[in-house]
């Protein structure tokens, strides 16, 4: 049997393959920011792309549940201090993709682009 981990790099590996069809140019994968990842860096129309990826063997909850605040809190802020290190002048952009299904079975992804905003942060 597959372990979590199994399951969300296949996920992975299947919403690479799909946004690379769709003209996405991949940067980076897992990219490690203090403890916060960013699942897929990547470059579209002059935008630099984060990608939040969620694997589901199941349908008994909604995926995008799963995309809570606190979860949009932690990648706006690691993608922030992932442009901020790189010194990248580029628009941002949040998306996310839903992967459905196993490795052994019919899988279903559904991307949503342009997903959310970053919040706005005070100081």
């Amino acid at each position: 049997m597959a372990t979590h981990n199994d399951i969300g790099q296949w996920g992975e590996n299947i919403a690479r393959e799909y946004i690379a069809s769709k003209g996405y140019a991949i940067v980076e994968t897992n990219a490690r920011i203090g403890k916060k990842e960013i699942d897929i860096v990547a470059m579209h129309h002059s935008r630099i792309v984060f990608i939040e990826v969620k694997t589901r063997t199941n349908s008994d909850f909604d995926p995008l549940d799963a995309i809570d605040t606190k979860k949009i809190r932690n990648l706006t802020r690691a993608a922030e201090a992932y442009v901020r290190s790189r010194n990248i002048p580029h628009e941002v952009q949040f998306d996310i993709i839903i992967v459905s299904g196993t490795p052994h079975s019919d899988h279903t992804v559904t991307h949503y682009p342009d997903a959310f905003m970053a919040p706005l942060t005070t100081h």
